[in-house]
């Protein structure tokens, strides 16, 4: 029984391969690809021989049995054009199929747009949400954009270049215009992170003609601070309080939470 490695490719910058996933690319018996054509020039870079055969969407029926028939008689490596297999590509049938047929399955991490250019985009990256392409279609797009515009996640988007305009357009609608970093073309040569405003994005992209593949990271819908509680009823709430029998440090913990408060001034009214 072989191991199904999902291996990461470079996303421009040939130097990203790590040593790993070389090693992996060796010694597997059979890698399937994307594109095979793009596969070839990074094998051939690398100097890896290992026979390669296509897995994309079209074919991926009819594929399907021929990898995991190879799978029984050894490791069978997974590459996409560019970036980590399985995300934005047929990659995850053939996964959940190895699984079930009994195979380890085991990445090889390494490149990935979307997570690069959320790190670098100054904005918050403890919680995210990837919704992959945009619709080709307006209609659609604001559909996707409408539902999770109230989402406190930060949003990240693909968007290609012939679209990248009407996309913007479509997310300020339905977003405002929110902060937003514009990544393109990561890691080579004509990198670029434009960071600003969606309109700013719109304005700026209709001065510079887009190019490249386009990653979108939006800001996720902003919490409304609550506005803080006059002293007056801040005391109010310590005399309920009291009278309910809550200990002061309960008591103070509760009113910070619901006043805007520090916690220690509301505990200081309390021992008044």
């Amino acid at each position: 029984m072989g191991t199904l490695y999902l291996v990461a490719t470079p996303i421009g910058n040939l130097e990203d391969l790590s040593p790993r996933a070389v090693r992996t690319l060796r010694e597997a018996r059979l890698i399937a690809a994307e594109d095979t054509r793009v596969s070839r020039k990074l094998l051939t870079h690398f100097a890896i021989h290992t026979p390669l055969t296509s897995y994309y969407e079209h074919n991926k029926l009819t594929k399907l049995e021929v990898i995991l028939a190879a799978l029984e008689e050894g490791d069978v490596a997974l590459v996409s054009d560019a970036g980590t297999p399985a995300i934005n590509d047929p990659g995850y049938e053939l996964v959940r199929a190895a699984l079930q047929a009994g195979h380890t399955v085991t990445p090889i991490p390494g490149p990935s747009a979307p997570l690069a250019a959320l790190a670098a985009s100054g904005l918050p990256t403890d919680a995210f949400l990837y919704l992959g392409y945009l619709p080709r279609k307006s209609s659609e797009r604001r559909e996707v954009a409408r539902q999770v515009a109230g989402l406190a996640y930060t949003l990240i988007f693909l968007e290609s270049p012939h679209r990248l305009l009407a996309a913007l357009g479509d997310l300020e609608v339905e977003l405002g215009d929110r902060r937003i970093a514009v990544a393109r073309e990561l890691t080579k040569v004509h990198e670029q992170i434009w960071r600003g405003t969606i309109a700013g994005a719109r304005d700026f992209f209709e001065q510079h003609e887009p190019r490249g593949e386009f990653t979108l990271v939006v800001e996720g819908k902003l919490k409304k601070e609550k506005p803080k509680w006059a002293q007056e009823r801040v005391l109010i709430a310590i005399k309920f309080g009291k009278k309910l029998g809550e200990s002061p440090s309960a008591l103070a913990k509760r009113i910070a939470q619901e006043s805007g408060w520090e916690r220690r001034e509301v505990y200081r009214l309390i021992k008044q």
